[in-house]
């Protein structure tokens, strides 16, 4: 089965479970996936109704689709994302973003839980993604083009729309929630980086890292989507910080600013 294909047979086993067409598509990433409790919930999708669909290995991913509303506006949430370190082929961690996609979603708002660089950065800050380097991943365009997506070299450079950091600077601004802003590099995981690794993501110009959400931005600007990011600091990365890393402290620490999150994501949503 094709890459298409296996797309296409998604798609349809989905438009049989529900026949919600969503405007935002939302991933929840590390510690984050409480708000999609919090939404006006049309349906519920599993992962695991889709056959053929990846599913999510992650402590605190809990593998399903969230249609509903967020104040009128129709979303799609992602409740757990799949990685490249599970072993899936980069093309199924971007599956999900495809389906969104094809179900109707026009915005991609991702979020993920991810590693300070940046020493003006604290744990519990809240970092605006005005970049990426995703040199370190496969792209998940390497293969025969899927036309039906988006053209065979598209542009990069633009892949955050400045409009919708427009949306989440001024949201922030009106909640009195501080926001950093930065690039964030992809890595493969899942081991934390070395202090040695982190320099060199200092030298390239990243602020923050993480294991994810990159190559999906890859995939949903092929596809023509509209793109805005959110990194919760949970940690500062090995070597700026004395203290060994833990899943344990990213997901506390998504936790606790979690209510601050998941108010910004909300109120941001609403205005797109």
């Amino acid at each position: 089965m094709t890459r298409e294909e296996k797309l296409n047979n998604c798609v349809e086993q989905v438009k049989k479970l529900t026949d919600f067409v969503p405007r935002v598509a939302l991933i929840l990433g590390s510690g984050l996936g409480a708000l999609a409790e919090e939404i006006e919930t049309v349906d519920i999708v599993e992962y695991k109704q889709i056959d053929g669909f990846p599913i999510s290995t992650v402590a605190g991913h809990k593998g399903r689709f969230i249609f509903g509303y967020i104040d009128k506006v129709p979303v799609v949430i992602m409740q757990g994302r799949v990685h490249y370190y599970e072993g899936y082929d980069i093309n199924d961690v971007v599956l999900p973003v495809r389906l969104m996609s094809r179900l109707g979603a026009k915005v991609l708002f991702l979020t993920n839980a991810a590693g300070g660089i940046n020493k003006n950065f604290n744990a519990g800050n809240f970092m605006l993604i005005t970049d990426h380097i995703a040199s370190f991943v496969p792209s998940p365009l390497i293969g025969p083009n899927m036309d039906s997506l988006g053209v065979r070299f598209p542009d990069m450079s633009e892949v955050y729309n400045e409009d919708l950091r427009g949306i989440i600077r001024s949201t922030a601004r009106e909640l009195d929630i501080p926001l950093r802003e930065g690039v964030y590099i992809q890595l493969t995981g899942p081991n934390y980086e070395t202090p040695a690794e982190i320099r060199m993501c200092k030298a390239l110009g990243a602020d923050a890292v993480g294991m994810s959400t990159a190559c999906e931005a890859i995939a949903a600007n092929h596809a023509g989507m509209k793109i805005c990011g959110i990194s919760c600091i949970s940690n500062m990365a090995s070597g700026i910080s004395e203290k060994p890393l833990s899943h344990k402290e990213v997901q506390e620490t998504a936790d606790r600013v979690a209510p601050l999150f998941k108010s910004l994501v909300k109120n941001s949503i609403s205005k797109m």
